[in-house]
């Protein structure tokens, strides 16, 4: 999967799940379980013990799932990711040296962001999406619809505090896609393999996706 087809699924789907675990097992049983449910989209982040493990045996089970590495710090945990398989690289904020190995390497690069000047600073080094963090402590759906005025061009994932009731908003907003964690894998039904309710949540999230998507353009 090339670096565009990759951007335009992380798109078309609409969701960014962010997998942070304490064990492996957890983290394989929900990147799996989501794309059973129609998200076949995976960020493996850097604190899930033996996390680019995990990202070698997704990428291996499923060539179409676009599974990459979070909380990237360093350029060289980027390349041993991008070894492993990885499709997209991103940080929680904007670290220079993880972006340029990403892009070298022509994969999609997902930095993360607070200001219009960080907004801008990503978007000038060639990347694919800034993801905006924490969102609804920045003012929520109103903070990205007013960072998208003036930047229409760049692509937003908004991510840390988006709920149900807040998800179609962000997306009206402008937002390309939407991080998401526990509000998607909540951990009680994780620990209990309850899979009928994050195929659920992933049913009401991509609901969501469609509705914002649609009044936005009405």
């Amino acid at each position: 999967m090339n670096r565009n087809i990759a951007a335009d699924r992380i798109k078309e789907i609409g969701i960014f799940p962010g997998l942070r675990f304490s064990l492996a097992d957890d983290a394989m049983y929900c990147a799996e379980t989501l794309y059973n449910s129609g998200i076949p989209v995976a960020e493996i982040t850097m604190t899930v013990p033996h996390a680019i493990d995990v990202i070698r045996q997704l990428a291996l089970k499923f060539p179409d799932m676009v599974v990459g590495a979070g909380t990237v710090l360093d350029s060289d945990t980027a390349l041993r990711c991008l070894d492993a398989g990885a499709q997209f690289i991103t940080s929680t904020g904007f670290v220079p040296d993880v972006v340029a190995a990403t892009l070298n390497a022509n994969i999609v690069s997902i930095p993360g962001a607070l200001t219009p000047s960080e907004v801008i600073a990503c978007w000038k080094s060639g990347v694919d999406f800034v993801k905006i963090f924490p969102a609804a402590a920045l003012g929520g759906d109103l903070y990205i619809r007013s960072l998208k005025l003036p930047l229409p061009q760049v692509q937003i994932i908004a991510a840390g505090g988006v709920t149900q009731q807040t998800a179609a908003g962000y997306v009206r907003a402008g937002a390309a896609a939407l991080g998401l964690g526990s509000e998607l894998l909540p951990k009680d039904a994780v620990t209990k393999r309850q899979e009928h309710r994050i195929r659920e949540l992933a049913r009401r999230f991509l609901g969501f996706v469609s509705e914002g998507r649609s009044s936005a353009s009405t």
